[in-house]
């Protein structure tokens, strides 16, 4: 049996070898390929992904799989290859009902729409986009009838980003949330509002870029694990082993998107530098429950970063790398980064009405998996919806439906990851003052380290071994709610908002 498992491991390694490639270019194709470098990248994208996928479905492996999986095998298997077994037995069946060519034309096709939703979006024009996005929803809805044949689309694909998850927890979870924002919206929007004028004004780029090196190092980013560039969507990649790469986007007038998305950014960072090196080539090193991930990058960015804790110890280093912070009062900046209002972007929203932008993508992606919405519809559907939920519209399709990547790459269902993962935070939060002293007084005593290393045991040196529904048993003994997160936003905005 430890010979089988050790062949298990040694065939994953060899897939990991072409997916590190794959990554490796899909970094390049973000950060620094030239225009007229994009079609051979993606085509050597589409070749490297091929080879992977080829292994994933040989013959050899499945059969090695299969051996595992026989119950005289499985039960004496340790869990990290228990886990593994069972996935990776799961995706081989998937894999080898989806014909070799679909999938190359599939992924080649993901990293040149990639380029095209970056052209149109600097255009503001969906109509450079929409044969690109209109093939990749067709692409994508076959791609899935093809593994799962028997099940709904978009079920598959929820399960697929949060493993365990499906539309009626959703459902359930975001409703919640909808009818426990309206009133705290309406109480925010009738109280004072901030002068936030102070913060008017032009924040150099290189001085972003020191202070958000500074802002990874304090949270427990390992910059010899690790690096950072630029690209026009902030995102964290895995190339490899020991190497998790950050990017960024930065604008002179707006230093908080940029400071926010670095915090975003580091919490999947760290989360990936710290899952225990033992899980090497098995599945548990490959954390897919994107609503776990999601939960720890929104955990460092909203919980930790917007809390006065966090910035108390730093803010004079904050105006030494960025001179004009000198001339904005703490509690001025501290009344910025909690300033509730809708806005058009996502990544730049509040905590509260982020939430909001969620629910409208994944009422979008229903849709458009239910057949109710043409790729056409698409730009109008988004208008509409933000109107009826955020009280605004869009003026332009970049602040618009062109504002995300993710749907470029055919990542259809992780959008409900992200307010899943908030609604964890406001659980693992209870769980960790539990233990712990308040959060705020720790971050007050330049202890961040503290809680990182909370995460680290309890959370990211176990990768992908359990589900979220399992860390949140094990850690809260709660089934999935959006109560906490209520709670946590009810208490903080009253007394920030003086109602």
């Amino acid at each position: 049996m430890n010979n089988s498992v050790a062949r298990l491991k040694d065939h994953m390694k060899k897939i990991e070898q072409y997916q590190t490639i794959e990554n490796l270019l899909y970094w390049d194709l973000a950060t620094m390929t030239p225009e007229k470098g994009v079609d051979s990248k993606a085509e050597a994208i589409g070749f490297f992904s091929t080879e992977a996928f080829r292994l994933s479905t040989s013959e050899e492996y499945g059969s090695l799989l299969k051996e595992l999986s026989a119950p005289e095998n499985y039960n004496t298997l340790e869990p990290a290859i228990k886990v593994t077994v069972r996935r990776e037995l799961r995706d081989y069946e998937r894999f080898c009902r989806v014909p070799e060519d679909f999938y190359t034309e599939y992924v080649t096709l993901k990293a040149r729409s990639q380029r095209a939703w970056e052209t149109a979006k600097k255009a503001s024009d969906f109509s450079v986009y929409a044969p690109y996005l209109d093939k990749i929803i067709q692409m994508t809805k076959q791609y899935v009838r093809y593994m799962e044949p028997d099940q709904k689309p978009y079920e598959v694909l929820l399960d697929m980003f949060e493993e365990g998850m499906d539309s009626q927890t959703i459902d359930r979870v975001f409703e919640e949330l909808k009818e426990g924002l309206r009133p705290l919206l309406k109480k925010i929007r009738e109280a004072e509002q901030p002068d936030l004028s102070a913060l008017k004004g032009i924040y150099p780029i290189s001085g972003q870029k020191k202070l958000q090196d500074m802002l990874l190092s304090y949270m427990g980013f390992d910059f010899t694990k690790g690096t950072t560039a630029e690209s026009e969507h902030p995102f964290t990649s895995e190339i490899g082993s020991g190497d998790i790469r950050i990017t960024n986007h930065f604008r002179e007038e707006d230093p908080l998107a940029a400071i926010f998305s670095a915090i975003h950014e580091g919490g999947h960072a760290i989360f990936d530098q710290n899952i225990d090196p033992s899980y090497a080539h098995t599945s548990v090193m490959q954390v897919n429950m994107m609503g776990l991930h999601e939960s720890q990058s929104r955990f460092y960015e909203n919980i930790l970063g917007r809390n006065p804790g966090f910035w108390s110890p730093i803010y004079t280093k904050l105006g030494e790398l960025l001179p004009h912070f000198q001339e904005v009062p703490f509690d001025t900046f501290l009344k910025a980064i909690n300033h509730v209002e809708p806005s058009m972007i996502r990544i730049d929203a509040d905590e509260v009405t982020y939430c909001l932008h969620i629910i409208l993508r994944y009422e979008i992606e229903r849709a458009i998996f239910n057949d109710e919405v043409t790729t056409e519809e698409l730009p109008a559907l988004w208008n509409d919806k933000m109107e009826e939920l955020l009280g605004i519209r869009p003026a332009t399709d970049a602040e618009g439906v062109l504002q995300d990547t993710h749907w470029s790459d055919g990542s259809f269902g992780y959008f409900p990851s992200y307010l899943l993962g908030s609604v964890y935070d406001g659980m693992f939060l209870e769980a960790m003052e539990k233990e712990l002293e308040s959060i705020e007084e720790i971050m007050s005593k330049g202890e961040i380290m503290k809680i990182t290393k909370w995460l680290n045991t309890n959370i990211h040196q176990n990768g992908s071994l359990y589900t979220s529904r399992e860390v949140i048993q094990r850690l809260c003994g709660k089934e999935i709610s959006a109560r906490p997160l209520l709670d946590y936003f009810n208490k903080k905005y009253s007394e920030i908002y003086s109602f």
